[in-house]
């Protein structure tokens, strides 16, 4: 009975020994592969989060002396396209000034070469004749070009017949008393016409004015 039980004994003792020895078998045994490889994984997507963080940390924490000087170039830039642009309207603008300064009077110079025509012809034919009413109807004609040429070019006559005397249009150079209440601040006779072109005066008329 003593042998079976110490048998009994020893067989216990062998089969927690082996538990043991199984125990520290799996401690000791290899990690597996792919354990490895998700750590690695999750280290990597840690870094990679990391270095994002910081990266959005750097653009939100921009150095300001950096936009300051990106804003001062960009409005050094356009400050110099408008100053460029300024020069080249100034310069166009003072040629076509010089331009119409030259040649303003083309126009009105090419309407009146009709008229010198005209005349010369009539200084033509008047060493032909000795008509007085001849010469008479040719100047007269001439007369008539020259005034519709001006027109044409905006000049007009200023009316003086039975009119109030306008300190814009007329020029006083003469008063004339006893001419009757009807006639005071009237001008009674123009000396010399006066002329506009368009609106503006270009000569005053010369007229005598009722007193």
């Amino acid at each position: 009975m003593h042998v079976a039980l110490k048998t009994l004994s020893k067989a216990n003792m062998t089969e927690k020994d082996i538990n043991i020895e199984d125990e520290e078998t799996l401690d000791e045994a290899p990690v597996d592969e792919t354990d490895k490889e998700a750590e690695a994984t999750e280290e990597t997507a840690d870094a990679e989060t990391s270095d994002n963080a910081e990266a959005e940390e750097k653009v939100e924490e921009k150095d300001p002396l950096e936009e300051a000087q990106a804003q001062i170039a960009d409005l050094k830039d356009k400050y110099l396209r408008q100053v460029a642009e300024f020069d080249n309207y100034r310069k166009r603008t003072m040629k076509e000034r010089a331009e119409l300064i030259l040649n303003g009077g083309e126009k009105t110079i090419s309407a009146l070469l009709p008229v010198i025509d005209d005349m010369e012809r009539a200084i033509a034919n008047g060493a032909k004749t000795d008509d007085p009413q001849v010469l008479r109807e040719g100047m007269e004609l001439i007369y008539q070009k020259l005034m519709k040429a001006l027109e044409a070019q905006g000049v007009s006559k200023i009316e003086t017949q039975d009119a109030d005397f306008d300190t814009n249009l007329h020029e006083a150079i003469a008063l004339v008393p006893g001419m009757g209440d009807d006639k005071k601040g009237k001008v009674i006779d123009c000396m010399a016409t006066g002329y506009k072109l368009n609106d503006k005066v270009i000569r005053y008329a010369k007229v005598a004015v009722g007193q």
